[in-house]
């Protein structure tokens, strides 16, 4: 499979403000984006997905039509531009706003305005959920590894979903939160869960004590994805629980690779 570079790259840059796009656009070019087609709204964003294709949407959060998580929804719905990466700029500091994009599967949030350190972490972390790589285990065959997806948010798992079948995981179940998640561990057998912290009816905790307390399902590996810091207080109490590792949303390619190959290979 051909491996895409920052040099080949298509983007649409959604961004109203006349400076703004030229900053950015300007920034892009330094970091050997060949390509940046510049639009100001929601609709023009549609248009130019569905017309041209892109490889990355750049979006702004707020626009005279709606929102940057109006367009990075409308790519996650659609099964033809599912897999095209979403990167936020934002001043915006609201938790909950964020997290919304987080949950829809944004590949990337920058701050606005933003370093080129920043822009480069972004551009790599989309250009990994573009150019898959099968994981090398030695004690698994990578297609045979049976993952639980749990989390309550669709966008959040078929993102989840696209990262690891890009990985070579195949054999994924999904559940919607921790309850629909027991009955799934009652029934089949699985190598890793890959869970959510916040669901309503069970959370992560309360799945990952079940987990780690069942004799049946004790050693079975545990991810927990959260749109908190990991670093956080808060979430380092949850490794208390028997989680084996911390993954913040987004859910990047590389940093769950490294630790797939720790928990399945050790």
């Amino acid at each position: 499979m051909h491996t895409i570079s920052i040099s080949d790259l298509h983007i649409i840059l959604v961004e109203p403000s006349d400076t703004q796009s030229k900053i950015i656009k300007t920034l892009l070019l330094r970091e050997d984006v060949q390509a940046v087609d510049v639009v100001k709204t929601v609709s023009d964003a549609k248009a130019a997905i569905q017309t041209h294709g892109a490889d990355i949407v750049v979006s702004t959060m707020y626009l005279s039509d709606g929102s940057g998580l109006d367009i990075l929804k409308f790519i996650k719905q659609n099964d033809t531009t599912a897999s095209i990466p979403f990167m936020l700029v934002s001043s915006e500091n609201s938790m909950s706003k964020l997290d919304e994009f987080k949950q829809a599967g944004v590949a990337a949030i920058l701050p606005k305005p933003f370093e080129p350190i920043h822009l480069s972490r972004g551009l790599n972390a989309s250009l990994q959920l573009i150019n898959t790589d099968e994981l090398s285990l030695s004690h698994f065959d990578v297609q045979d590894v049976r993952v639980l997806v749990v989390d309550d948010s669709r966008l959040a798992r078929n993102h989840i979903r696209r990262v690891l079948e890009g990985m070579g995981l195949n054999k994924l179940q999904e559940a919607e939160n921790g309850a629909h998640a027991l009955t799934l561990l009652k029934d089949h057998e699985f190598d890793l869960v890959v869970t959510d912290y916040n669901m309503p009816e069970m959370d992560g905790r309360e799945l990952s004590e079940f987990i780690r307390f069942n004799p049946a399902t004790t050693h079975i590996p545990i991810i927990m994805v959260t749109s908190e810091s990991a670093d956080s207080a808060h979430m380092a109490n949850i490794q208390q629980t028997g989680v084996n590792a911390l993954c913040d949303k987004p859910f990047e390619s590389d940093e769950v690779k490294a630790m797939l190959v720790r928990l399945l290979d050790s």
